[in-house]
């Protein structure tokens, strides 16, 4: 409500309380209405498009407004950005649920369903959803405390709380599997770097890593580590740069390229252990997304970004819990997809990572600052026990 009242002062308007009924209970709502004032029609409809954002509706009963598409690919002028919570669409007087929410879409209605799509997935003729008119958010303020998840609900928690807040996620993972939920992990390179990579493996070995979403380096120095025992040339039992060292993630890439790619390494012996190999033997599912910097890059490495968004987004449908792992591109990229209902939980030993990810949109996130492979290896064991 703050945040309404907030809203309201910045954007230079005025508001009046009607009515104001506080819930007693976290299962009971509680209710505002009120009335607000801007200077022109302009700065109303941006005022109550963010109000709408945060949950409000505006009072007048109509159904929603849409406009047919004019050409592939884009929008029309004033359609509806959608946020990553649960929203409904009015229809027909009937009001009708938004399915694959996701923020930074486009809300579609066909055949009496409402869909959120991409802009690059809009096609001549779809109608889309424009204005702000017959749309409802409800935030997941409430659900993210009935998940048990408000835990560590200020921003980021401190070193001090690390063991706390593993043994907390150790048991939403098991919940998740007893459930037959899948979870998904988002890793970066540091995982390997770190010596978190047999643990990690071993999360994978007992079946609590349903998706691997990661890119190119993590697979990379996986490799290296497999094949040399060194990530970035440094030897990973004695933690020195090996002599010729700098070389080893190179030749691991063109000893994959010469085994036809990493199933084909694993199936044919040349990758025995790590992350990958664990992955291909369990049937884990596993999408490697490139960028510009990437050495190789592998054969598996998906180099083409609109391919690999969405194949991301298609790997993610059905899972409850994500763990996003030292990596900052792909955690962000990842946040965006989801729906606020799904619970993000962001491990990184930078503090700004932690705070990036729930800033830029995903509010479900909660951070642990600390060191990856620690903290694998807390959980590891937290899991066992």
């Amino acid at each position: 409500m703050n945040a309404m009242f907030d809203t309201v002062v910045r954007h230079d308007a005025s508001f009046d309380v009607l009515e104001f009924r506080i819930g007693r209970t976290n299962d009971e709502p509680s209710f505002v209405s009120m009335r607000v004032t801007a200077k022109g029609h302009a700065a109303l409809t941006d005022l109550l498009e963010e109000l709408v954002s945060l949950g409000c509706r505006v009072a007048r009963a109509e159904d929603v407004h849409v406009v047919a598409a004019d050409r592939d690919g884009c929008a029309p002028e004033d359609f509806y950005s959608t946020t990553n919570h649960h929203t409904s669409v009015r229809i027909g007087g009937q009001w009708l649920a938004v399915d694959r929410q996701r923020m930074d879409a486009a809300i579609v209605v066909e055949n009496g369903r409402a869909s959120c799509r991409k802009l690059r997935e809009i096609r001549k003729g779809d109608q889309v959803v424009c204005g702000i008119g017959g749309i409802k958010i409800v935030p997941e303020f409430q659900a993210r405390d009935r998940l048990g998840f408000a835990f560590m609900s200020n921003e980021i928690s401190s070193e001090r709380r690390v063991e706390t807040g593993v043994a907390r996620i150790a048991g939403m993972m098991r919940a998740a599997k007893e459930a037959g939920e899948r979870i998904a992990f988002v890793a970066g390179p540091v995982v390997v770097h770190t010596g978190g990579g047999s643990y990690f493996c071993d999360l994978i070995r007992h079946g609590y890593v349903d998706v691997l979403l990661a890119g190119n380096a993590i697979a990379v120095h996986d490799v290296e580590q497999a094949l040399y025992g060194t990530s970035l040339g440094v030897d990973m039992e004695s933690g020195r740069a090996i002599e010729g060292g700098h070389r080893h993630h190179m030749r691991a890439i063109n000893a994959i390229y010469r085994a036809g790619g990493l199933r084909e390494a694993v199936r044919t012996g040349v990758l025995r252990s790590g992350v990958m190999y664990e992955c291909i033997r369990r049937n884990v599912d596993y999408i490697l997304a490139g960028s510009i910097r990437d050495d190789g890059p592998l054969p598996d490495t998906v180099m083409n970004l609109v391919e690999a968004q969405d194949r991301y987004t298609e790997a993610l449908q059905g899972v409850t819990l994500v763990l996003v792992l030292s990596t900052m591109l792909h955690g962000i990229g990842v946040g965006n997809m989801l729906p606020a209902w799904v619970r993000l939980v962001c491990v990184d030993i930078n503090p700004a990572v932690v705070t990036k990810l729930a800033d830029r949109g995903s509010s479900q996130t909660i951070g642990i600052v600390t060191d990856v492979g620690l903290f694998l290896r807390q959980l590891a064991s937290a899991l066992h026990d």
